[in-house]
């Protein structure tokens, strides 16, 4: 199967929020900085104005949700640089932060993710900080899961070692369609892991919160829709656990 018989953003993702926790506007109004990397002040439920160390500085759209009662999912964009999108997950329990930016690149180039990813932790602005900064993890290594997106969007996942995971659609406009992807996943706290994947096939990369205590994902598409216009998609899961795997001797990567 190649690129063209693969269905694209514009088409998988649609509907494909049905189970996502709703956003909150609880940030309107208030500021905070990340320390050394950016300051953040929220104007209204959705406008958000930024200023990186740098010196590079705008206003965006921004959506948060609220993942846990002390843990924010922000996703923010850059009308400035619309091939790149950030998300924020700020846990104010702790003080941490895990920033993701996905890029995607100008011209594809075989055998690589269009869109890549960065990850940069941080910590808030005048918060006591508790505990170890996110870090990459092997956690989810053998984990085999159910995802259900929407009444019309399910699909499993493997996590196979620290760098790749199989997927296979059951239900919705990819059935049939599987394939195995670049992953990263960062643990943020007991049970909360940042997961992330870059597609070989189409131009798309996903951000996932994955709270394994509620069993349920929060996450945003970023890539190219059929069209080549840029899609920011949201998108959110109940998971059922289906089993692990373990290695008695020689362990994945």
């Amino acid at each position: 199967m190649t690129a063209t018989d693969w269905k694209a953003l514009d088409d998988f993702a649609a509907g494909i929020d049905g189970n996502r926790l709703p956003s909150t506007d609880a940030l309107a109004g208030t500021s905070f900085g990340v320390s050394g990397q950016l300051r953040l002040d929220f104007r209204t439920a959705d406008q958000v104005e930024w200023q990186c160390a740098d010196g590079s500085r705008g206003t965006d759209w921004y959506e948060a949700v609220e993942v846990r009662p002390d843990v924010q999912y922000l996703t923010i964009t850059d009308a400035a640089h619309p091939l790149r999108a950030m998300i924020l997950i700020v846990h104010w329990g702790t003080g941490h932060t895990l920033t993701v930016t996905s890029t995607i690149a100008d011209e594809p180039t075989p055998g690589r993710p269009r869109v890549d990813q960065t990850f940069s932790t941080g910590t808030i602005y005048g918060i006591e900080v508790i505990g170890s900064p996110p870090a990459p993890t092997r956690d989810l290594i053998g984990l085999r899961a159910l995802y259900r997106y929407s009444p019309n969007h399910l699909y499993e996942h493997v996590y196979l070692s620290s760098e790749r995971y199989a997927w296979q659609c059951l239900v919705g406009e990819q059935r049939g369609h599987g394939d195995v992807d670049l992953a990263s996943t960062w643990r943020l706290a007991e049970n909360l892991y940042v997961f992330t994947f870059r597609e070989f096939l189409i131009p798309v990369a996903a951000t996932w919160l994955y709270d394994l205590d509620a069993l349920r994902t929060t996450g945003t598409f970023f890539g190219l829709g059929a069209d080549d216009k840029v899609r920011v998609a949201p998108g959110g899961a109940h998971i059922s656990v289906l089993g692990r795997a373990s290695y008695p001797d020689e362990q994945p990567v």
